[in-house]
């Protein structure tokens, strides 16, 4: 969690500088997990403990930043094929059974989310978390 925060600080004069010149707002998004949401069944305290550390500090930043014209947000994925979640990624029509939806998350799914938060049409989206998990933070 210490990595998104310093990381913000060292770009916020970019972001400050970028906001003034396009008369825009610029942009943060964190990405989160929704164990920092809800509860996975399985016991991974560190884990669900940071992510949840994660979207607080991101809606902490968010009323200091929007000061400076920075919007920060974040995006809490489910189940997505990747080297972190090789449950997903190597079983997937066994995990996408458990889901609402009934399918894990795709590139797409999070490349959509990322571009409405990025964009001008997620200017007022100031210190949300998007969940983006077809439905398994609300299953659970």
């Amino acid at each position: 969690m210490k990595t998104p925060f310093f990381l913000t600080q060292a770009l916020a004069p970019q972001l400050r500088a970028a906001a003034a010149k396009n008369k825009h707002l610029a942009k943060v998004i964190n990405i989160a997990s929704i164990d920092g949401v809800s509860i996975n069944e399985m016991e991974t305290y560190p884990y669900a403990a940071s992510k949840a550390g994660l979207i607080h500090m991101t809606k902490r930043m968010a009323l200091r930043l929007i000061q400076d014209d920075i919007v920060v947000t974040a995006i809490a994925p489910g189940a997505f094929a990747s080297e972190m979640n090789k449950i997903a990624r190597d079983h997937g029509e066994m995990v996408a059974s458990q889901i609402p939806a009934k399918r894990i998350g795709t590139p797409e799914d999070m490349a959509g989310a990322a571009i409405y938060l990025a964009s001008r049409a997620g200017d007022y989206v100031v210190g949300s978390t998007i969940i983006v998990d077809g439905g398994v933070t609300y299953a659970r």
